[in-house]
């Protein structure tokens, strides 16, 4: 297996962050003054065609399986596929993707155009935005997620808010439909996709800090966390650092796929800044 090349710095005096040109990967944010704001597992793979479990892995074009279960590999290949880098300095890089950038598999398996842009901006916020343009004559059905790996103090005493009342579908248990009461809390393994792609706080006591996430074009928000048995199976993913981790992801999954018409550009948004408490 091959290393993964040297990772992009950004730094300036609010923030720094490093991106890795494979998969255009966010992995890792601090802001000026700040505890580091994203997780990465001390097993992560940094190798050539490896995903790296941590950080923001984007998810494209289609989310896990898709929403027809039958896609492969999970996630789809944008994470693990070299981008190109547009243009770089101390806050901003913008990054580029395309069919001719895929491998004769991927192509083979999405053989459709398209053209995406990823621009990171760091600072005292991270904004990360993917813009998809349909470069084709036909529409283009895409499902993506900024499968956001959160640091957190111990995930039994992280509350999240912003999802009361809304629908979600659990896939640990099979449930197409549940509705969320309260806060949303962590006793167990979670794995579920929420109909909302409104704005989230997650209160994280240990660290002493709440995290303010935003999104625009995302019609779902994605809770994971691996819980105890699940750590264990993930053989790039350390047994007890499930305590230590919640993905937060902004998301257009399963019913919820995006329909680019030809010529037209969709956009998905995801910031997160900290607020000390």
């Amino acid at each position: 297996m091959t290393a993964l090349q040297q990772p992009l710095a950004l730094a300036n005096d609010s923030g720094i962050a490093t991106v890795y040109h494979q998969g255009a990967h966010v992995a890792s944010w601090t802001p000026s003054r700040q505890d580091p704001v994203l997780f990465v597992s001390r097993q992560a793979n940094f190798v050539e065609g490896k995903a790296i479990r941590g950080g923001v892995p984007i998810c494209f074009p289609w989310f896990g399986p898709g929403r027809n279960g039958d896609r492969t590999p999970a996630h789809g290949y944008a994470r693990t596929t070299p981008w190109r880098l547009v243009s770089c300095d101390d806050a901003v890089a913008v990054f580029a993707l395309s069919q001719d950038d895929f491998s004769d598999e991927a192509r083979q398996a999405f053989p459709y155009p398209f053209a995406c842009e990823y621009t990171v901006t760091v600072g005292s916020t991270l904004t990360l935005e993917l813009a998809t343009t349909n470069t084709g004559s036909e529409p283009l059905e895409i499902e993506e997620a900024l499968h956001t790996y959160l640091a957190v103090g111990d995930l039994r005493s992280v509350s999240v808010d912003g999802l009361d009342g809304v629908d979600y579908v659990d896939k640990v248990t099979g449930q197409e439909s549940v509705r969320q009461e309260g806060p949303v809390t962590f006793t167990g393994e979670t794995d579920r996709v929420y109909r909302s792609g409104e704005p989230l706080v997650v209160n994280d006591p240990l660290l002493g800090r709440k995290l303010h996430i935003t999104m625009t074009g995302a019609a779902n928000t994605v809770v994971w966390n691996p819980w105890t048995e699940k750590a264990k199976e993930m053989g790039d993913f350390a047994d007890e650092e499930w305590t230590q981790m919640l993905c937060i992801e902004g998301a257009n999954a399963l019913d919820d796929f995006v329909t680019v018409a030809p010529g037209e550009t969709h956009r998905i948004t995801y910031s997160i800044q900290v607020e000390t408490v």
